[in-house]
């Protein structure tokens, strides 16, 4: 007997924009190349219909690995503050692929067309406004510009 699925939808939850005040390159370590991108004292923004606020500065960052077959793995943690200041945890892991992300991390600025940048962010609140963060899934779509020290992506909610 066929099982039914229903068909996942994509709904815009917010764009954010983030400044990095620096890039670490930690080199080859035991599990791969890593580097660390830490969230710059410019923080960032957080842009959507239902949420709206700033990327704390300093809040954190990306534990970037590089593997052996290319590939970038993305570990990610951030703070939200609302624009009525509630406080938002913000973390995802991604996938950065793609023959131009040797120039992206070279910190050259490249077509995000010529990358595949996907992220899976989830939330932590205990603001009740914001509660219903803590129970959806998102996924993110992300460019990068090193050379502006900046990261950006749109972020979805998987209804």
């Amino acid at each position: 007997m066929p099982h039914l699925y229903p068909t996942p939808q994509l709904t815009p939850l917010f764009e954010l924009n983030a400044t990095l005040e620096r890039f670490d390159d930690l080199g080859n370590t035991p599990q791969g190349h890593r580097m660390l991108a830490v969230v710059g004292q410019g923080g960032g923004t957080v842009s959507g219909s239902r949420i709206r606020g700033r990327v704390l500065p300093g809040s954190g960052g990306d534990w970037l690995l590089l593997r052996a077959d290319g590939v970038g793995q993305l570990d990610v943690r951030i703070t939200i503050r609302t624009d009525d200041d509630a406080l938002i945890y913000m973390r995802y892991e991604g996938i950065a692929a793609g023959d131009a992300l040797p120039r992206v991390l070279g910190g050259e600025a490249v077509n995000p067309s010529d990358y595949y940048f996907r992220t899976t962010p989830y939330f932590e609140t205990s603001a009740e406004k914001y509660a219903w963060l803590n129970k959806i899934v998102t996924v993110g779509v992300g460019q990068c510009d090193l050379s502006k020290a900046w990261v950006g992506y749109a972020v979805y909610e998987v209804g």
